[in-house]
């Protein structure tokens, strides 16, 4: 039988229980697969925490990252066989050795790139792609603040910025982390405990701020990121790590500089098929060309699934964690 990690009520890292969960079989446009990775990702809190309702209710099958074999494809499928190494990153339902999927949400797993690999930055890789290349498109000589630099989504996003041309500002807690950030495409990194990052950012700008602030703290980091913004910037809110940012005037950002602010998800960037076929190529080219280096940091068994979030909230880790079935 399959196991799977599965939540029965809203709580701490000791309501993810380690059960027998049957997969099933695929239907029409479905596919079933054996996972060989699975990606952490602080949306798989949030669904815990009740931060974000559970899509579906209870029980709820945490996590929207994975790698994996195609075992068996439902009818309709054509472009997928048994064997496929296929990626995804959906909204939940990857924290399972075996689960059926929509065969239109995964992607092939190109050659070059491990099954740890693409766990690991589907949903962290995809995030950054369209936070660099839509939402704000960072070309050479933008000056960008990304907050939690040491995070999964910031060693990616700081290499991809970087890539692109930008001069790469970021915030994070402990000497280590600093250091890991700037060895991943950050040019200023800020400790923010030890100096007020509104200060530090107009220091290493001369005054002249960001043209793009990247937030996924919310409450800790607002509304000073708004602070670090020159006339017209845009602040990007994609996570709310230490809680949501609470209700503010819309005159604030008037007064700010007639600031853009936007509150974007990767499951509405990649609705669409095309979309996420893009995107997908994008992080596959970016990675496989060496511009992007896709390192696993920490390693949990998939039964260990709590101490893995407990160490995410304690932020205990950084980079890419994936849990191993």
């Amino acid at each position: 039988m399959s196991k799977a990690i599965r939540i029965h009520a809203h709580g701490g890292p000791e309501v993810l229980t380690y059960e027998d969960a049957d997969p099933g079989q695929p239907g029409a446009g479905q596919i079933l697969v054996r996972h060989t990775a699975i990606g952490l990702n602080f949306i798989d809190v949030y669904h815990r925490t009740g931060l974000y309702p559970p899509p579906g209710g209870f029980p709820l099958i945490p996590g929207g990252e994975a790698a994996g074999v195609v075992l068996e494809v439902g009818t309709g499928v054509d472009w997928l066989k048994p064997g496929d190494r296929i990626a995804y990153a959906v909204n939940v339902g990857a924290y399972a050795e075996q689960r059926v999927v929509a065969a239109d949400r995964v992607v092939k797993v190109p050659d070059g790139i491990s099954d740890e690999q693409a766990a690991g930055m589907m949903l962290k890789g995809m995030t950054a792609e369209y936070l660099l290349r839509r939402t704000f498109k960072v070309k050479a000589g933008d000056t960008i603040l990304f907050h939690a630099a040491a995070g999964g989504v910031g060693l990616i996003l700081g290499q991809w910025a970087k890539h692109l041309g930008a001069t790469v500002i970021g915030t994070a807690s402990s000497t280590d982390k600093i250091e890991l950030a700037k060895a991943h495409g950050f040019d200023h990194v800020i400790n923010y405990k030890e100096q007020d990052f509104v200060a530090g950012v107009a220091a290493i700008t001369g005054g002249k701020k960001c043209d793009v602030v990247y937030d996924s703290v919310g409450n800790d980091t607002f509304p000073a990121s708004l602070d670090c913004l020159r006339p017209l910037g845009m602040f990007v809110s994609f996570g709310q790590s230490s809680g949501p940012i609470p209700p503010f005037p819309m005159s604030l950002l008037a007064q700010k500089g007639s600031l853009f602010v936007t509150r974007p998800t990767l499951f509405v960037y990649n609705a669409k098929r095309e979309d996420l076929e893009i995107s997908a190529a994008a992080l596959f080219d970016v990675v496989l060309s060496g511009a992007v280096e896709i390192k696993i940091n920490q390693r949990y068994a998939l039964k260990d699934a709590g101490k893995a979030q407990a160490d995410l909230e304690g932020r205990k880790t950084t980079g890419t964690t994936i849990l191993v079935p």
